[in-house]
């Protein structure tokens, strides 16, 4: 089940950079408190709105019963119909419009007590505050609202403050011109119950409605509802599921984006770790991709498998070199080994023809051990060449000079190189030392022709030398580049002409091989043109 579950998330999994993913996760972190702050005052602007809805409908149905309880109002008023009596009336019932907005609605300051009147309270007025006092009374009791009537002239028709003026209020001034209104303003009589409360903007104010009360079309009176909102904390408790929801929500996103970072970021990194260190202990090493990429940590693990390949391969080729090394110093020393024996015990009762045979072949013995420590000293000079080619070579000119100090009267070179051939990316000596191995191999496996043609393709130098010699038996054409595989150990041979040669080429990021069988041997050699 988790494979087919790892192929699918590999599939659609997009690959990005390792900077833009840590940058988009501090971004969320970072934004985390703004927009939780942003949320909190969002909604604590929607219980502000809705305790504004509230006072208005209380006033508006306040201001409704007494137009209707209001002595000269006309005969045709009546309480509206309720909508179910008119199901099919086709009517529309829409709720009023708020207008507080706490970022930009002024705060006023506390409502100022009530000043002296200068006339006395309108008595049909009166008459009808008294009739509605029970039902305020009980609506204040419900709903912890503060409401107010006031005549024509906003004198107060109840209350402590009965018989004095409010007109100076704007919310009255402007209800007793026919206009609802809704003011903020603050309140000095709230006391802060917890240390926290200075989080609300909305506990230390309340909201001031003012209502007319129209009878036939004029303004007879007026009602004034304050009421503080809804506090925050407390429609927090109301809501506190929804709040604990939320928060188990943010807190499983940032669970499940450390989950995201762990295994595309930090479990491969552990991976490549283990890996490393098995590998430096020369056990296997090859890790698990992850499932989820970066590009870096692609990037990574591409070049960790390119290295433990590289590394593998070496230790395959020091394995083998130093096997074969030490067989191809064997002989030779062996063979000095048994000569200084036989003079040292022998020497005395041999005759002077024996003793210059036996020096003789110690000193074959002992140049074929200089030959091959001077051979391994070059092979290791051309593996340790690198870096910027210094000089590129001309072909022509070393061509030219190859064919004519080493062609023989039984072994001809023939040249074919283009005039404007570029020079190589690969030093003239280097590219001397390489030719010269193709070249001499040709003239000892016994070719009387050499063609050597250069030309260009596919942005490279490529040079073919054929000769018309034997060939290199099938047997022997994968061997050719071993170290210390020769057919010639007996003229002198070390075997090591060859890899060289192929050392200096690779080390200039280019190629020799041999090419496809055919008459004689034909080696292909290329090399990247100098920039």
């Amino acid at each position: 089940m988790i494979d087919p579950v790892r192929t699918l998330a590999r599939r659609f999994w997009p690959v990005m950079r390792l900077r833009w993913i840590f940058f988009g996760t501090l971004l969320f972190v970072a934004a985390l408190p703004g927009f939780a702050a942003l949320g909190l005052r969002v909604y604590e602007n929607a219980l502000v709105r809705r305790t504004e809805a509230e006072v208005s409908a209380q006033a508006a149905s306040i201001a409704a019963m007494a137009a209707l309880l209001w002595p000269d109002a006309p005969s045709g008023i009546a309480p509206p119909e309720a909508p179910s009596a008119r199901p099919d009336s086709g009517e529309r019932y829409e709720e009023a419009p708020t207008g507080i907005d706490l970022r930009s609605s002024p705060v006023l300051p506390s409502r100022p007590a009530a000043v002296q009147a200068a006339t006395a309270p309108d008595a049909t007025a009166q008459i009808v505050a008294n009739i509605i006092a029970p039902a305020i009374a009980e609506t204040k009791r419900t709903t912890l609202a503060a409401i107010l009537l006031v005549d024509c002239n906003g004198v107060l028709l109840g209350g402590p403050e009965a018989g004095r003026s409010l007109a100076a209020l704007p919310e009255v001034r402007a209800a007793l011109t026919g206009a609802a209104t809704t003011v903020l303003r603050h309140n000095d009589s709230y006391s802060q119950s917890s240390p926290l409360e200075w989080i609300s903007r909305g506990t230390s104010i309340r909201l001031h409605h003012a209502r007319p009360i129209m009878v036939g079309g004029k303004v007879v009176g007026g009602v004034l509802v304050s009421r503080s909102p809804a506090a925050l904390f407390r429609g927090m408790w109301e809501d506190a599921g929804k709040i604990a929801a939320g928060t188990l929500s943010i807190l499983g996103l940032l669970i499940a984006l450390s989950a995201v970072l762990a295994r595309a970021i930090v479990r491969p990194v552990e991976r490549l770790s283990r890996a490393a260190r098995a590998l430096a202990s020369g056990q296997d090493a090859s890790p698990r991709r992850p499932t989820l990429e970066v590009r870096e940590i692609r990037s990574l693990y591409d070049d960790f498998a390119t290295m433990a390949a590289s590394i593998a391969r070496r230790s395959r080729y020091l394995r083998d070199f130093a096997a074969s090394l030490s067989h191809e110093f064997k002989t030779p020393l062996a063979g000095l080994r048994g000569g200084i024996e036989l003079l040292q015990d022998h020497g005395a009762d041999m005759t002077a023809q024996e003793r210059n045979r036996f020096l003789a072949n110690m000193a074959g013995d002992a140049d074929r051990l200089s030959r091959l420590v001077s051979r391994l000293m070059e092979m290791a000079q051309a593996d340790m060449r690198g870096g910027a080619v210094e000089g590129p070579a001309p072909l022509a000119p070393i061509l030219a000079r190859l064919a004519d100090g080493m062609a023989r009267d039984d072994f001809t070179i023939e040249l074919s190189c283009p005039a404007d051939m570029p020079l190589l990316a690969i030093e003239s000596a280097a590219l001397e030392t390489v030719l010269a191995t193709l070249i001499e191999n040709a003239r000892q496996a016994g070719a009387g022709h050499l063609m050597i043609a250069a030309s260009l393709a596919e942005g490279l130098g490529c040079i073919t030398l054929a000769d018309d010699g034997p060939g290199i038996p099938a047997a022997d054409r994968d061997r050719i580049f071993d170290p210390f595989f020769t057919t010639r150990r007996s003229a002198g041979g070390t075997g090591l002409g060859l890899p060289i040669a192929r050392a200096l080429v690779e080390n200039r990021k280019g190629s020799l091989h041999l090419a496809s069988p055919g008459k004689g041997a034909t080696f292909e050699l290329r090399l990247p043109m100098a920039a």
